[in-house]
C-alpha cells in the first residue's frame, strides 16, 4: 500500500508540473518553443522509468534508506552553513552541462601529473566549493550500503533537497545514474557560460544542451537567487569593460557607485573572471561581494531565497554580471524577465523546478554504463 501511495504521488506531482507548460502571465504559447519536461514524462508516470533509464526510488531495494540519508545529512549541512545550498546548485549545474550527470567534475585522478587534466582544474571550476560536503553525504552512504549509490545521484539529490532548504521548491529526481569514469577538462574550459558572455553566446550554449529561452531564463534565476557573487567575477565590468580601461557604460551611475564601494579595484586583482563560469557564486561565507537581494534598491521588497528579486533586479538595470543584464538585450528572453517578476514568484518556480528535473536527466550513464565509485573523487581500479 505505501508503494502504492508513492508512486501515485509521483503521478500527481508529474501532473502538476506538466500543468506549468502554461505560460508565464502576458505571454503566448506562440512566443517559445517549450521542450519537455522529459520525452516520455507521461510513460514515467504509468511505468515509474523514463527512456533515459532513471527510475523512481531506484534504490528501493538496494538501498531504501537512501534519500532519507542524503535529506537527514543535508539538513544539518545547511543549519552550519547555509551556503552550501548554492554551493552544490553550482556544483551541479557545472557537472551536468560538460558531458551530462555523471559526477565527472568530481574526479581527482591526476596524482600531481601536470600532463593529466582533470576537469575540476578547467578555470571555470576552480572556485567551485562543496566537493566536501559530497564526500561527507558518501561516506554515509557507503556505510549504509556500500558500493550501491553514485555519486552523480548524491549530486543531483543533494542539490534538490538543498534547494529546498533554502525556500525553493521540491522536484522529484529520478535515480539510477552511474558514475563516469573520465573527467572532460577541455569541454569544461570551451562549453560553460562566462559571466561576460553576451545573449547570443548564452543562448546558443544553453541551445546545445537542449534548453530553450524560457528554460535558460528560469535556470539563471535560480543560479543567482542564492549565495554571493564574489568581487573577482565583476571587477572588470566596475574598471575595465572589454579592455576599454573604463566601466560598462550600461550600468547606472549611482548602481556603479555602490558596487565600487564594496568592490575595491586595489584589492581584486585576477585573471580568472574573463573565463569564469556563468553561475559564478562565491561560496565563504566572509567573501567580499553582493548578493542579488542586496543589489535591489530599497524601495523593492524580498522574501525568500527563490522569489522575483532577481529578475526585478534586471527590470532595475541592476544585474551584476554583464551576461545576466543581457537577458534584457533580447525580446524573448526580456519578455520572460518582465513575467517571471510581474507575479508571486510562482511561475518562476514552477518553470525552475521542470527545468532542473530536465537537467538533471542529461546525458546520464545508466545500466551497465561508467560506474559506482566508493571514493568520489577516485574512479574504481579495474581488476
Amino acid at each position: 500500500m505505501a508503494g502504492s501511495m508513492t508512486i501515485w504521488f509521483f503521478v500527481v506531482l508529474s501532473i502538476s508540473i506538466l500543468l506549468s507548460w502554461t505560460n508565464p502571465r502576458g505571454e503566448t504559447l506562440k512566443s517559445f518553443s517549450l521542450s519537455p519536461l522529459y520525452s516520455s514524462t507521461q510513460s514515467a508516470s504509468s511505468s515509474n522509468e523514463d527512456i533515459s533509464g532513471l527510475r523512481y526510488d531506484f534504490y528501493h531495494e538496494t538501498c531504501p534508506q537512501a534519500e532519507s540519508i542524503v535529506r537527514t545529512h543535508m539538513a544539518r549541512l545547511y543549519s552550519d552553513h547555509n551556503n552550501v545550498s548554492a554551493a552544490l546548485l553550482r556544483l551541479f549545474f557545472h557537472d551536468c552541462f560538460i558531458e551530462g550527470c555523471d559526477a565527472s567534475v568530481l574526479l581527482d585522478d591526476s596524482n600531481g601529473d601536470k600532463n593529466h587534466s582533470i576537469e575540476r582544474q578547467a578555470i571555470p571550476n576552480q572556485t567551485l566549493r562543496g566537493f566536501d560536503k559530497i564526500d561527507s553525504i558518501k561516506e554515509e552512504l557507503e556505510k549504509a550500503c556500500p558500493g550501491v549509490v553514485s555519486c552523480a545521484d548524491i549530486v543531483s539529490i543533494a542539490t534538490r533537497d538543498g534547494i529546498m532548504l533554502a525556500g525553493g521548491p521540491f522536484y522529484p529526481v529520478l535515480t539510477g545514474r552511474r558514475d563516469s569514469i573520465h573527467s572532460y577538462f577541455n569541454e569544461a574550459l570551451a562549453a560553460i557560460p562566462r559571466p561576460d558572455d553576451n545573449i547570443t553566446q548564452t543562448l546558443h550554449l544553453f541551445y546545445l544542451r537542449g534548453f530553450d529561452e524560457r528554460e535558460t531564463v528560469s535556470l539563471l534565476g535560480s543560479a543567482h537567487n542564492i549565495g554571493k557573487i564574489g568581487c573577482e567575477f565583476i571587477q572588470k565590468r566596475l574598471f575595465n569593460f572589454k579592455g576599454t580601461g573604463q566601466p560598462d557604460p550600461t550600468i547606472a551611475p549611482d548602481f556603479l557607485t555602490e558596487m565600487r564601494m564594496r568592490c575595491q579595484d586595489s584589492n581584486r586583482t585576477t585573471t580568472r573572471p574573463s573565463s569564469s563560469s556563468m553561475a559564478s557564486l562565491e561560496m565563504s561565507e566572509s567573501a567580499v561581494g553582493m548578493s542579488y537581494l542586496q543589489a535591489l534598491s530599497s524601495s523593492i521588497s524580498s522574501g525568500a531565497g527563490f522569489d522575483t528579486h532577481y529578475y526585478q533586479s534586471l527590470l532595475s538595470g541592476r544585474g551584476l554580471l554583464f551576461a545576466d543584464q543581457q537577458l534584457m538585450a533580447n525580446e524573448k528572453t526580456a519578455r520572460l524577465v518582465r513575467a517571471y517578476a510581474s507575479d508571486d514568484g510562482s511561475t518562476f518556480r514552477m518553470d525552475f523546478a521542470r527545468a532542473m528535473m530536465k537537467m538533471s536527466g542529461l546525458n546520464v550513464l545508466t545500466g551497465s554504463q561508467g560506474q559506482v565509485r566508493r571514493n568520489c573523487s577516485l574512479p574504481l581500479v579495474s581488476s
